[in-house]
């Protein structure tokens, strides 16, 4: 049973059992409706079995190839649908030029998300009739999933076996045990595609797709919490016996509180994520803690005029289904928190002038100084699970300025070309000299609505910009830039393990940002700059013992869990640390512990020599990019 919690008051739970079953991966299918505010569609999570339970997951459960080759005969299913693609460009042996999505091929869902299977979807719009079943003799293994104000209409395991070419995926099995076959099977595709090396990447994508689009083999009870989704399976009572594919029917509700629906500044309707406490569990159904690192990808359908941006490595282009429907496909190859992902869909306008990188890169190529050089080239072993990771890449090395976009409402075009565009390749190459290799290959700046709370907001390969930046020139323009830029390394590449340690990501993107912009304004001299810093940390001390002042104590302390920080209970299970007090949003605390670490970095710099700091800085990023940290 779970706790009921405070909105206003508590700690913001984290529910999800991340100690028995990880999500590896999601696949989103969803339809964005204005005219409801509701998205609605199909997330498909992949799993493997927890920390606690992949010892015993090993111990003589091993599949029969011979009878999964028989099976395959009778079952498999139509090669799914990749339109442009032949199904064999992805195979191990050859390389995929492009990745192209798999489309949705006929739709046969109704309304509400179910599928035309009538006898399927009868008796499941309960999830609380569906769930309250007694359960006699041993109890059933239960899978928690955070997850806030989502109407979830059906769970259900997904085939993975049925997928056309799937059998690649089991050669190694050896016959043991053939009295589970078919569920061995399915949990042995799921392992060997979760963990197939980072060269096939695109492979991995392309059968992550086929697997989610594969028919279902069995509906899974479920009920909904206040704070959690609970799913499971009867007669099935440990984590390694539980489905590793599941399909969820949902949609979220127009007060959930992921994601807000508003007018941009030129009057047209838009929805975006803005850093919610309660993060994405009201979008939708996830592990929120830090450690359930995964990948995604998602295709979003919605009304022709909409451009939805996203967390995403490609740059999507729309692709038309019929008549006034477009679909934007995305994915991140790179393991991230679920927390990370964002997304914006309104009727912005891209941003565009003639090139600037070209006059930026090669002085900037020019300026780096010898060790850095040196050191990009330095080979190392990355020490973070593995993935397509841009630090072993000789190309992304030496790239200073990533590819980037900006959008806006059409009313603040003009405001973008005159203060923002000309920073951001300025911004990137400062960054670039200061840390070294860009964490992400491309990133999108938006300016975001105006009741929009922060000045900025940086996701993977997407940036939200208040409009508030613009006006101010390009100082204020230019050093928010450089903070959300920062973000990049410290806070996305580099993530806290614990919450409660906010300021691991904003002290440090408060440090960097003057190291960045510092660098950008290459017209000013060297005391120009100084007092720069100086009038800053100034400013930032009078605000800082103003919220000191005026903050509770508790709420000001930098590990307010102090030496559990990092730690959860059996199940994986915790609680972020006054994670939803409405005292901690209204009086900025996050700025506080910015301010608390961005002194704290500024001493250490002072004390053994900027130089110094900033190539210790660099070497820390190459060991620890891809990992989550403690204070320690």
């Amino acid at each position: 049973m779970e706790t009921h919690l405070d909105p206003m008051k508590d700690d913001l739970p984290l529910m999800a059992n991340t100690s028995h079953m990880l999500v590896k991966h999601y696949v989103l299918d969803l339809d964005v409706d204005f005219t409801s505010k509701v998205i609605e569609g199909i997330i498909v999570l992949f799993f493997e079995t927890g920390s606690q339970y992949k010892k015993a997951s090993s111990a003589g459960k091993e599949i029969c190839q011979t009878l999964f080759d028989e099976t395959c005969k009778i079952r498999a299913s139509e090669p799914c649908h990749v339109p442009g693609t032949n199904v064999s460009a992805c195979s191990s042996e050859t390389e995929c030029n492009d990745f192209v999505v798999c489309g949705k091929g006929e739709d046969t869902s109704d309304k509400n998300g179910n599928h035309s299977n009538k006898e399927q979807a009868s008796g499941i719009s309960n999830s609380k009739d569906c769930c309250n079943v007694e359960n006699h003799g041993n109890k059933d293994f239960l899978l928690v999933l955070d997850c806030c104000d989502l109407s979830v209409l059906k769970v259900e395991e997904v085939d993975v076996a049925a997928v056309s070419g799937i059998e690649k995926f089991t050669r190694s099995a050896k016959l043991t045990d053939v009295s589970k076959e078919l569920e061995n099977i399915r949990h042995e595709i799921v392992h060997e595609l979760v963990t197939l090396p980072a060269d096939r990447w695109k492979e991995q994508l392309y059968y992550f797709t086929c697997c989610s689009q594969a028919p279902g083999c069995g509906e899974l009870l479920f009920t909904t919490g206040t704070w959690s989704l609970e799913i499971r399976k009867s007669g099935i009572q440990t984590p390694t016996d539980f489905p590793h594919a599941i399909r969820i029917w949902y949609k979220t509700k127009p007060e959930g509180k992921s994601v807000t629906w508003t007018m941009d500044q030129s009057g047209r309707p838009c929805v975006y994520t803005m850093g919610s406490p309660i993060n994405n569990r009201a979008l939708f159904p996830c592990q929120e803690p830090p450690v359930a690192l995964s990948t995604w990808q998602a295709s979003v359908r919605t009304a022709a005029g909409f451009v939805v941006l996203m967390s995403g490595e490609n740059s999507a282009e729309p692709v038309q289904l019929q008549e006034g429907i477009l679909s934007w496909y995305y994915y991140v190859t790179m393991p991230m928190p679920a927390s990370t992902f964002t997304i914006a869909v309104g009727c912005w306008e891209e941003v565009k002038q003639q090139s600037f990188i070209a006059t930026v890169q090669p002085s900037t190529a020019l300026s780096l100084p010898s060790s850095q050089g040196d050191f990009r080239w330095h080979e190392e072993i990355c020490g973070h699970v593995e993935y397509p990771c841009r630090f072993q890449n000789p190309a992304a090395r030496l790239q200073a300025v990533i590819p980037y976009r900006v959008f806006a409402p059409w009313c603040l075009m003009d405001r973008c070309k005159e203060h923002l565009l000309q920073l951001i390749p300025q911004c990137l190459s400062a960054a670039y000299i200061t840390l070294g290799t860009h964490p992400f290959s491309r990133l999108d700046i938006l300016i975001v609505p105006s009741n929009f709370s922060s000045l900025g907001m940086a996701s993977p390969h997407i940036i939200f910009l208040s409009q508030s930046v613009l006006p101010g020139g390009s100082h204020l323009c230019g050093t928010r830039l450089c903070h959300e830029i920062a973000h990049a390394w410290f806070g996305l590449a580099i993530g806290a393990r614990d919450w409660t340690e906010e300021w691991l990501s904003e002290g440090f993107a408060t440090f960097l940002e003057d190291i960045f912009w510092a660098r950008a304004q290459q017209q000013l001299s060297h005391d120009e700059v100084k007092g720069q810093q100086e009038l800053k940390a100034l400013l930032r001390w009078r605000r800082l013992r103003d919220e000191v002042q005026n903050s509770e104590e508790e709420l000001q302390v930098l590990r307010p869990k102090k030496e559990s920080t990092g730690e959860s209970s059996e199940s994986g299970a915790s609680v972020v640390k006054h994670g939803l007090k409405a005292e901690k949003i209204f009086m900025q605390v996050h700025y506080l512990k910015a301010s608390f670490g961005y002194f704290l970095l500024r001493s250490l710099s002072r004390i053994i020599g900027e130089t110094s700091y900033l190539a210790s800085l660099q070497k820390f990023v190459h060991k620890f990019h891809g990992q989550l940290v403690l204070s320690q």
